[in-house]
């Protein structure tokens, strides 16, 4: 019968099995792990910022050491990282994340400059694994499509609920210590060798180095960058300019070095110029939505509070966790979202987060938002957009730019996530302290009550 609720849920099976035709659950299951695992313990120190340094000292300071190597990483990385290969990067990412947890946690819980620096140490070491990581994994979804990058995105949105949600219920509901949580936790790298060596099916990989495809054509087009005629004219010109060259005189040590350097300077110039192209259309939209994203959360929402008689809690640090927890169940819902939702226009959602900046901003300055609820819907909002803009970026790419260029596209572009959250968290820290500053001038002391 139409419009009944068998027939309706008929009608949502065949759609669901229309949008999910031709997706491989090992490739999609391997791609969700690499995704949650690469990112999950970034979200489980960011949990524990409190644990590792005290409440004397910023917490700010965590979020910097747990993002800006991490952000060199993805600078830096693409422009050689092509010549490592992938199961070689998946043993040393592996292998720093885990070394990173460990010093967290095998470090004395003593609250001084010097333990301090170390956790610090242990914090960047991770986070260069996960730089690292991001940028390699999504370097892999270009040999195993749009399905692997859709569940590489809900891993990562994943990360944020099961991250912080381990975490609590670690410490706050079994009573397990924070020392203890993190030594368990530093074990959970592990799992992305299974996901690698064992789940992922490795015929993509394969057939792609071996048709010579993404970073290793990049390089043989930059290494003839030096006599352009040749690549227009082809290999046969080539063979016959080698061939004569061989005829009259063997090419000599300082010569073929001399190629080499050039080669090397051809190749970094011709990804520079790649960079280039993928800024104003890519990457500065996901700068921008980051930017607005983590200045929200570091800076606005530790102040966006209310009178606890009319909010749920009995002390105001509960809205700051309860803000955290609503935000990343909007990033994991948009971040699983590739499949059925698509937006081709990144700068609307990422002008929409700036306008969430400054609405929550104004907020925190004049009190006009008249119940926490709303406020709420706001973050949930924030979370919605932020995940969104960033699954939408990375499926573009993979649309739109040429395959020969697409897998440095995909790495040298997750750059813009972690700058954009290097600029807010310098951001961040100068916010909070204005924006509480001028809430007690103003007569609301909530946020000196934390």
């Amino acid at each position: 019968m139409p419009g009944s609720p068998a027939s309706s849920w008929a009608i949502f099976r065949a759609r669901l099995k229309r949008v999910f035709q031709g997706a491989d659950p090992r490739v999609c299951g391997a791609f969700w792990l690499f995704g949650l695992i690469n990112n999950v313990l970034y979200v489980i120190i960011l949990s524990a910022a409190l644990d590792l340094v005290g409440p004397d000292v910023p917490k700010g300071v965590v979020l910097l050491a747990d993002v800006i190597p991490s952000f060199l990483t993805k600078l830096c990385a693409p422009y050689f990282i092509h010549q490592i290969p992938y199961n070689v990067r998946i043993l040393v990412f592996v292998a720093l994340s885990a070394c990173g947890m460990l010093i967290i946690a095998l470090t004395p819980p003593l609250q001084d400059s010097r333990t301090i620096a170390i956790k610090m140490c242990g914090v960047m070491l991770a986070s260069l694994s996960s730089g690292g990581g991001e940028l390699s994994f999504l370097g892999l979804t270009h040999y195993y499509g749009h399905f692997a990058l859709a569940s590489w995105g809900s891993g990562t949105g994943g990360a944020g609920l099961v991250g912080a949600g381990a975490y609590a219920i670690a410490t706050n509901t079994l009573g397990v210590t924070p020392r203890t949580s993190l030594l368990v936790f530093s074990f959970l790298p592990l799992i992305m060798v299974f996901s690698f060596f064992v789940i992922l099916p490795p015929g993509p990989l394969r057939a792609g180095a071996a048709n010579n495809t993404g970073y290793e054509a990049i390089q043989s087009e930059a290494l003839e960058d030096e006599d352009m005629d040749e690549v227009m004219q082809g290999r046969e010109h080539d063979e016959m300019l080698s061939s004569s060259t061989h005829s009259t005189s063997a090419p000599s040590l300082s010569s073929t070095s001399t190629k080499r350097v050039n080669g090397a300077l051809g190749s970094f110039t011709a990804n520079l110029n790649r960079v280039r192209g993928l800024f104003f259309p890519y990457m500065f939209p996901l700068l921008l939505v980051y930017i607005a994203e983590y200045t929200i959360n570091q800076g606005v929402a530790p102040t966006l509070l209310f009178p606890l008689a009319s909010s749920p809690f009995t002390e105001y640090r509960s809205f700051y966790s309860t803000y955290n927890a609503i935000y990343q169940v909007g990033v994991f819902i948009s971040r699983s979202s590739t499949p059925f939702v698509r937006i081709h226009h990144l700068y609307i959602p990422s002008f929409l987060q700036v306008a969430n900046l400054i609405v929550l901003t104004l907020h925190a300055m004049f009190d006009f938002i008249p119940s926490y609820y709303l406020v709420c819907i706001i973050v949930f909002w924030e979370g919605l957009l932020g995940g969104l803009v960033y699954v939408s970026t990375f499926a573009e790419i993979t649309d739109n730019v040429p395959k020969e260029d697409r897998e440095f596209s995909l790495g040298a572009t997750s750059v813009s996530d972690s700058g954009g959250i290097c600029i807010a968290g310098f951001l961040g820290m100068a916010v909070e302290v204005s924006l509480c500053r001028w809430q007690v001038d103003h007569g609301r002391k909530y946020c000196k009550m934390q």
